[in-house]
């Protein structure tokens, strides 16, 4: 039998639906034109598209992370723990599973060591006592379990330091999100308490795409850490944030000022990664088909020279014949008093 995750899950389409439908309209009303600038210099570059997922398996695509010519992919949901293994046509090759139920599954990352994090730290009801990492290894699967210090937040992004330290960042409705770490040494099947660590804040910036209206320009809604340990970045459902990285100081990094890349529009864009020589970044949406998008970076944050390619325990080499595998003060105001009165609304019978 699964093991299951003693929180309860409760994905609540319908508050989150009207709350953020809100707060996209009450940015759009209140905000004033200074707002449509980041304080992150911009770069627009051309796109291309490697392929394009299809599966079904796939319809909620949160996580991503290239390996190789070949991929590793997330979906948001289900009542077991997977990860799907992409070739380099977006066909799913191999999924390699562990026998967990999880609570909200949201992001994934692989460490220096092969082995795959999944982040299962969403709560859009913020009443999680802990979240949870998996980490797939080929001798099983390890669960850490994390507490905030604060209160229960939502979050989607998770960013791996080269060190295997793990960072949790919040997705917070008015852009300013919170940077989280492990107080110690994680513990299978035991809880540790995270500190927070820094902040990070993005504002609106005028790109389109997202299921929220502008919104979206302002929740992280999943992160990255380049293969060589070279940059970090972060996206919302609209653009993409990245910082250039010393050692494994995510932490450090996330206080100087980011480059921002403005992302091609899709409809619900969670998934981020680097591409395997960290020159590029390789973004996915939610929905079918969902293109994969390369979107070259500038190069004040390209990596100098490619990374290696790492293996990944557990997955096979992969084929396609099947072998295995701040926003304005009034802005944030009026956005306040629409989702509070949204809430409100909610929880009438």
């Amino acid at each position: 039998m699964p093991m299951k995750d003693p929180a309860p899950r409760s994905r609540a389409w319908r508050r989150r639906l009207v709350v953020a439908t809100a707060l996209g309209a009450a940015l759009g009303a209140a905000a004033p034109a200074a707002a449509e600038e980041t304080t992150a210099p911009s770069t627009t570059t051309p796109s291309t598209v490697r392929c394009s997922i299809t599966d079904e398996r796939l319809a909620e695509l949160s996580g991503l992370v290239v390996v190789g010519d070949q991929m590793l992919a997330l979906n948001d949901g289900g009542a077991q723990l997977a990860v799907h293994g992409l070739d380099a046509a977006c066909q799913v090759v191999d999924v390699q599973t562990a026998p967990v139920d999880p609570y909200d599954p949201e992001d994934l990352a692989v460490g220096a060591d092969g082995a795959v994090w999944v982040a299962d730290t969403g709560d859009n009801n913020g009443q999680r006592p802990t979240v949870a990492l998996h980490v797939l290894r080929p001798d099983g699967t390890s669960l850490y379990r994390l507490t905030y210090p604060d209160g229960p937040h939502d979050a989607e992004a998770l960013l791996l330091a080269p060190d295997g330290t793990p960072y949790v960042v919040t997705k917070e409705v008015l852009g300013s999100s919170g940077v989280y770490r492990p107080v110690g040494a994680l513990t299978d099947g035991g809880s540790v308490p995270m500190e927070r660590v820094g902040t990070v804040n993005v504002t609106l910036t005028g790109t389109p795409g997202g299921p929220v209206g502008r919104a979206g320009q302002l929740m992280i809604t999943g992160g990255a850490v380049a293969s060589d340990g070279s940059a970090v970045a972060l996206r919302t459902y609209t653009d993409a944030y990245v910082w250039p990285l010393t050692g494994s100081d995510v932490a450090g990094a996330l206080t100087t000022p980011p480059v921002r890349v403005a992302l091609p529009e899709s409809p619900q864009g969670e998934a981020i990664s680097f591409s395997a020589d960290a020159r590029s970044l390789v973004v996915a949406s939610e929905g079918l088909p969902s293109a994969v998008t390369e979107v070259p970076l500038p190069t004040v944050v390209a990596a100098p020279t490619p990374a290696t390619d790492t293996a990944v325990p557990g997955f096979a080499a992969l084929t396609r014949d099947g072998s295995p595998l701040p926003a304005a003060l009034f802005a944030a105001l009026g956005a306040t008093i629409v989702v509070w009165i949204g809430g409100r609304l909610i929880r009438r019978p």
